[in-house]
């Protein structure tokens, strides 16, 4: 396969294992451009295409994109019901592809509540892809950090309650064994569009030495160029995890 054209100057030999992505913008960017907001979501996700399959040429071990949080369901009826459309419409048009270029499936959040259509999308998503050993591509639906952290406590405390684990034997590993993220490494770049400055309640766990680039470009807007001159600023930082500079 021939090397994939780069458009900054990163270093394919010490990429970020993990990489987030806090896609904003859409609803901004549509009202820029005088169209109804579900066309921003839907040019969002044309956006999203690239970056996925550039993840995966490239080496980048996990991705994890922030597509529809807990919060979202207090958004207009319109707009949740152009999220769900798409949500449908991404996973048949892409799952070939992906299933095709070895990526791996994973949901973060709970399928449970999801509209029947839009539930049985992603576990046949998931189930077809899960042998897959390529990019693991995380998307999170209907997820909150907080909910997350909840889940995972709950999940120790039944271990617990059967007699499988005393709180004595509880560590780092163990909890992080109970996210959804488990078994993949902590996110090293975290990216957020738009020039907001938070988490929004995404990955706080994973995140505890992500590095942070916000760049200002709206989600729609992000391209290639911008992907890969937010991985060359990662790769300028000097990462301490907590140690003092040598």
């Amino acid at each position: 396969m021939s090397t994939p054209t780069l458009y900054a100057p990163i270093d394919l030999q010490r990429l970020p294992k993990h990489v987030g992505i806090i896609m904003d913008g859409n609803g901004r960017w549509a009202k820029q451009n005088k169209l109804k907001v579900a066309m921003g979501h839907r040019a969002g996700t044309e956006a999203l295409r690239e970056i996925i399959r550039n993840s995966s040429d490239i080496g980048i071990q996990a991705l994890s994109l922030y597509a529809f949080s807990t919060e979202n369901w207090n958004r207009s009826q319109a707009e949740v019901e152009a999220l769900m459309q798409l949500i449908l419409d991404f996973f048949h048009s892409e799952i070939d592809e992906l299933d095709e270029k070895n990526v791996r499936i994973t949901i973060l959040g709970d399928k449970s509540a999801l509209p029947e259509k839009q539930r049985e999308a992603l576990i046949q998503a998931e189930e077809r892809t899960g042998k897959n050993t390529g990019l693991k591509l995380n998307i999170a639906i209907n997820y909150g950090g907080r909910a997350e952290l909840v889940r995972a406590a709950q999940l120790l405390a039944q271990d617990v309650k059967a007699g499988a684990l005393s709180p004595e034997a509880f560590t780092e590993e163990l909890f992080a064994d109970r996210l959804y993220t488990a078994g993949m490494p902590d996110v090293d770049l975290m990216i957020r569009t738009s020039g907001e400055m938070r988490l929004s309640n995404f990955m706080l766990w994973q995140c505890s030495y992500a590095e942070f680039v916000f760049p200002t470009v709206l989600w729609p807007d992000f391209d290639l160029r911008q992907y890969h001159q937010c991985i060359a600023e990662f790769q300028g930082r000097k990462r301490r995890f907590g140690k003092r500079e040598e």
